[in-house]
């Protein structure tokens, strides 16, 4: 797996939520304006709601910022020994299934699929993240998952 192309897909990925976060949080602008919004009785609230569904949305869009330049960061993380923000850790487990995670400062659980391989972004503060923290090439990390215990073995930190 080549880290370059990992991050590149990821680029990607954020970019597109804040495509989507921006659209969405345009159309709910536009509703909250329209004339349609505007209240006919005192009950009815359409306007008001609508104009909560655009403060959301445009959340999404900060956030969908903050994603970003958080990632830029971390995507610039050369030479990595250990498992740190910006590490891509290829984990396998007891059975030999194999698993691709990047560590990466928020979008924990956001997935991108390269070659048919699944690369899920993982945060230190997940779980498996704080178990996973500081470990080195060929650890063996042990972690409760919904209440059996498994192993895995670190194959390979890029």
């Amino acid at each position: 797996m080549k880290k370059v192309v990992v991050v590149e897909t990821l680029r990607l990925a954020l970019e597109k939520k804040l495509y989507e976060a921006q659209a969405a949080a345009d159309s709910a602008r536009m509703d909250a304006i329209h004339e349609q919004s505007a209240a006919e009785t005192q009950y009815d609230s359409l306007s008001i709601e609508s104009g909560y569904l655009a403060e959301g949305q445009s959340e999404r869009v900060e956030q969908a910022h903050f994603a970003i330049n958080a990632f830029e960061s971390v995507f610039k993380t050369d030479k990595i020994s250990s498992v740190v923000e910006g590490a891509l850790v290829k984990l396998s487990d007891e059975e030999g299934d194999l698993y691709w995670y990047f560590i990466g400062p928020t979008e924990g659980g956001l997935k991108v699929t390269i070659s048919n391989t699944q690369i899920l972004v993982l945060t230190l503060q997940s779980p498996l993240g704080q178990v996973l923290k500081g470990k080195q090439l060929d650890d063996e990390v042990e972690f409760d998952f919904n209440g059996s215990k498994q192993f895995f073995y670190i194959d390979e930190i890029i």
